[in-house]
């Protein structure tokens, strides 16, 4: 008998393929596994300005999705259950997800969603329902370090989701399982289509986790209302073209500027939002997008970090790692930078690494500076000059 054999876990079933392979893994090594499909978004709350439900949910891909996840659990033979979050993630994920749009920063609502329901909202579920751990189909390992649960880095690089998993408690990786953390995506596969899952070949779910494959630009035009206004060289103050609402832009975004011309190509190196301007520059003038250091809020730590400690930083997803140092003022963080990075977006997470891969802990970008002086200050004098 398997030293699991009396070990219930619950497993985030999505209906997906790695989340299905999770699930055989778990079998197989003789936990005794229940699946649960989470709804987290209700189609009827997609609605216009006006309230009105919009057509791009007229077919919700999320009920397609709890279908293929009960043929996954009828193929390995296991219960499934179907539990209703969509307060839960209203509450905590969008509607904070709308308000942090509305002040011109770019957040990102995958976190939010691992922290606040799939390891809060769903970790209490499993836990009242009696399971001893809870299990999702991620990219990422919990090892032992000093006697303590940490979380590290999934084997394939490519794959690795710590980067989402960055605020999620410390206090809950006792009793977490990641299946896939020492797999690759082929290797997941693979395993999909030797057991004969029915979705082994199903496409990857893209894109943010309740807007899915649609436009994200219309998507948020739903709640918040377009107005267009200038777009700006800031370097000429050269008005360029217009835009359709600096919050639908991010920092760095290089498409769908629709300014062209010989110049280009243009990048997104800031917007105001009271002015309703967005700042553009080009690729021979792009310094404007380099930062030599950022203020990080909200951090939630897996490790202790001494005072000017260096360390390896990611600041979006699928980055490269950056060696950076780590400078405490109260509960934010000030890092510098070994060398400048492009791109450096408030609201976005940075998310920080030891050489071996462990997480040290995650935080949000509050501002991003170079020598010293915020890059929205120094866009602004510019401007003003």
């Amino acid at each position: 008998m398997s030293k699991n054999s009396k070990k219930k876990v619950l497993l985030g079933l999505s209906g997906g393929v790695d989340s299905g392979v999770a699930a055989y893994l778990l079998k197989k090594e003789g936990y005794d596994v229940t699946g649960c499909f989470m709804r987290n978004w209700d189609s009827l709350a997609n609605q216009d300005i006006m309230g009105n439900p919009t057509i791009m949910d007229a077919i919700c891909p999320q009920e397609v999705d709890y279908q293929d996840a009960v043929r996954v659990a009828n193929t390995l033979d296991i219960p499934i259950l179907r539990i209703d979050f969509v307060k839960e993630y209203w509450d905590n994920v969008f509607s904070a997800f709308i308000e942090e749009y509305k002040k011109g920063r770019t957040p990102n609502p995958d976190i939010l969603c691992n922290k606040h329901i799939k390891f809060k909202s769903f970790y209490d579920y499993a836990k009242e329902l009696g399971f001893d751990y809870l299990a999702t189909g991620h990219y990422a390992q919990v090892i032992d370090l000093n006697g303590e649960k940490v979380m590290a880095k999934a084997e394939d690089d490519n794959k690795d989701q710590t980067y989402f998993l960055s605020q999620v408690d410390k206090s809950v990786l006792n009793e977490v399982l990641f299946p896939l953390g020492k797999y690759t995506k082929g290797e997941i596969r693979e395993i999909a289509l030797e057991i004969e899952l029915s979705i082994a070949k199903k496409k990857d779910s893209t894109g943010i986790c309740f807007i899915g494959e649609r436009d994200f630009k219309e998507f948020l035009k739903n709640y918040i209302p377009a107005k267009s206004g200038e777009i700006i060289d800031v370097s000429s103050k050269e008005v360029l073209g217009s835009h359709d609402g600096v919050l639908y832009y991010t920092i760095g975004q290089r498409k769908g500027l629709r300014i062209g011309g010989n110049k280009g190509p243009w990048f997104v190196v800031g917007k105001d939002v009271v002015k309703n301007e967005l700042y553009v520059s080009n690729v021979d003038e792009n310094s404007w997008l380099y930062a030599d250091s950022a203020l990080i809020t909200n951090l939630n730590w897996f490790l202790d970090v001494e005072d000017g400690q260096k360390v390896h930083a990611k600041f979006r997803y699928r980055q490269a790692d950056n060696i950076v140092s780590l400078y405490k003022q109260g509960e934010d963080v000030l890092v510098k930078f070994d060398q400048p990075i492009a791109a450096i977006t408030p609201g976005q997470e940075a998310v920080f690494y030891t050489e071996e891969g462990v997480v040290i802990g995650g935080g949000v970008i509050d501002d991003a500076y170079i020598m010293n002086k915020a890059i929205s200050t120094r866009l602004s004098e510019t401007l003003n000059a």
